[in-house]
């Protein structure tokens, strides 16, 4: 993995003016993966809209941990659901023109 496509949470918690210990409690709960780099903690790119989002969970609407971890489980089913409604979505439409 190349370091251009990491985030230091150390910078993540300045510019978002966030605890680094609540960034270890979301890792600890399995909500995000942390990468350790020579003494510095990272997080992937692509998991900085998830962090985003829980960060204002957490600091914007005062949500503890254990309600970021259930409103991350549904919203997480939520999408599963709808991708699934959109993969039933095409087969049906496959169907129509084959019977159409």
């Amino acid at each position: 993995m190349k370091q251009e496509d990491l985030i230091s949470i150390g910078e993540f918690c300045r510019h978002y003016s966030v605890e680094v210990s609540f960034i270890r409690a979301l890792h600890d709960a399995e909500l995000i993966d942390i990468i350790a780099i020579r003494d510095e903690m990272y997080v992937r790119h692509d998991q900085l809209p998830l962090l985003e989002r829980l960060t204002r969970f957490h600091y914007d609407l005062d949500i503890n941990l254990e309600g970021i971890e259930v409103i991350n489980r549904l919203l997480q089913r939520i999408d599963e659901m709808q991708a699934e409604i959109i993969a039933l979505k095409n087969k049906l439409r496959r169907f129509k023109r084959i019977e159409g």
